[in-house]
């Protein structure tokens, strides 16, 4: 079986105009894209959103800590709220995921040297098949421009952790 992980993608990332997400419109399209095909195919959709600590853009309870609206879990679907970079830490993602039988997950959503990052080499660890869409995940600037920690991260996890596709290349069968 097989599960699309949405990591993060909060209205909280997207305050600051003064740090954008690189072509970040572009990805949120994009991930509305796999989640409706995701859907279509009668895949598992599972968000995750961080809970950054009272006081925190992404503090539980506050309008940043929120989903993007086009990207919002239907009823039923899982959600989990994670206080750290791993989706797995401290949640019950893992046990999730193996009461359903899910062994391979599609990851996508922000922050790429991050959660993105981390979410994509733990499930490695765990033991399941990760595809990660390479169009589909997202940051801002930092140590260096957004688009060069995009496609550095691309390259790594690319190098053994996961499958790289793009969005349009991400295939959701029924199961």
């Amino acid at each position: 079986m097989r599960a699309l992980v949405v990591i993060d993608v909060q209205c909280g990332m997207f305050a600051d105009p003064a740090m954008p997400p690189h072509d970040g419109e572009a990805v949120v399209g994009r991930i509305a894209g796999l989640i409706g095909r995701a859907r279509a195919a009668g895949v598992e959709v599972i968000f995750v959103q961080h809970d950054g600590g009272e006081g925190d853009v992404l503090a539980r309870g506050s309008a940043g800590f929120e989903i993007r609206p086009e990207l919002a879990p239907r009823a039923g679907e899982a959600v989990v709220v994670k206080r750290f970079c791993s989706a797995f830490q401290e949640t019950e993602l893992g046990t999730l995921l193996a009461a359903r039988g899910i062994g391979q997950i599609t990851v996508c959503g922000m922050q790429t040297e991050y959660c993105v990052d981390t979410t994509c080499r733990s499930a490695f660890e765990r033991g399941l098949v990760v595809t990660l869409v390479s169009d589909g995940h997202t940051t801002m600037d930092g140590v260096m421009p957004a688009a060069g920690i995009i496609a550095h991260h691309n390259a790594t996890l690319g190098g053994g952790f996961v499958a790289l596709r793009r969005a349009d290349e991400v295939v959701f069968g029924g199961g």
